[in-house]
């Protein structure tokens, strides 16, 4: 069995926030992997679906919980490009999360700005996994978004 890397991982995901971007949706990119396999895939999709919970590790997470048949996530690692807001992060604790992974840091709206303890207690986090082409690709979007206004 071919054991891939965190970059590995995350490049899947950045592909997640490129669809984002290229549909106009705030480009951020989840995949979540189970036993060195992906079972989720998902990106940003808040606009198309007028939903302002549908983020991308929501949307993995509950893929995930579908191919798996389970609620509970504490085998799989999620990979994301953007750390995780307060919202996904409480969703990420009641999955009971094994292992997050996540690419740049959000100033602004990420969780760890309220606390490592938004997580369950036994997931694992690393973070800045290919952080910098994470950050340029949100960088674009809101450079574009400056430029047509």
């Amino acid at each position: 069995m071919t054991i891939f890397s965190d970059e590995h991982y995350m490049k899947q995901a950045l592909l997640e926030a490129e669809k984002a971007f290229s549909e106009d949706e705030i480009p951020v990119g989840a995949v979540v992997v189970c036993r060195n396999r992906i079972i989720a895939r998902a990106h940003n999709q808040t606009e198309l679906l007028t939903d302002v919970t549908a983020h991308a590790e929501m949307l993995a997470l509950t893929a995930a919980a579908n191919a798996l048949g389970s609620k509970y996530l504490n085998d799989c690692t999620l990979y994301v490009t953007l750390e995780p807001c307060t919202m996904c992060a409480g969703a990420l604790a009641w999955a009971q999360l094994g292992k997050l992974v996540y690419g740049a840091v959000d100033e602004k709206r990420g969780f760890l700005r309220h606390g490592r303890e938004l997580l369950h207690p036994k997931t694992l986090v690393a973070y800045g996994v290919l952080e910098n082409e994470c950050a340029d690709l949100m960088k674009r979007f809101f450079l574009n978004k400056r430029d047509k206004t």
